[in-house]
């Protein structure tokens, strides 16, 4: 146990003093991350045009907004957005005006969807039965 604190005692403190000043991932602005996007009904044509999933890659650190204006899909068409299935979407209501949460930080192998309304739902002004 000693040894230990001894081996780490004698070390050189200005090496410390650079290290602590970086935060955490300054390296990783060369990093970057693939991932799938999947595009549903009115954003399919964004995504790919025969409604393949599409593989991307992005800085890390990418986050849903710099993905949507990487594809051209305007915000307010956005009525899902998923991450790797769960909804990161606010809410639905009021119906074609979703608050997507834009700022979710896509991860390495993330599924990303992303639909407009459904035929015959709230979304289209029809009751859902």
């Amino acid at each position: 146990m000693s040894d230990i604190l001894m081996e780490n005692s004698s070390h050189d403190s200005s090496h410390d003093s650079i290290q602590s000043n970086a935060s955490i991932g300054h390296n990783s602005s060369d990093v970057s991350i693939e991932f799938i996007v999947k595009g549903f009904n009115s954003i399919t044509p964004f995504v790919a045009k025969n409604g393949a999933p599409l593989p991307m890659k992005m800085k890390a650190g990418s986050t849903l907004r710099d993905l949507v204006e990487a594809l051209g899909i305007p915000k307010n068409k956005i009525f899902l957005a998923m991450k790797n299935g769960r909804d990161v979407t606010k809410g639905i209501y009021p119906a074609n005006n979703p608050e997507c949460n834009f700022e979710v930080v896509i991860d390495e192998g993330d599924h990303i969807s992303f639909s407009g309304p459904v035929p015959y739902s709230y979304g289209y002004g029809s009751a859902v039965v």
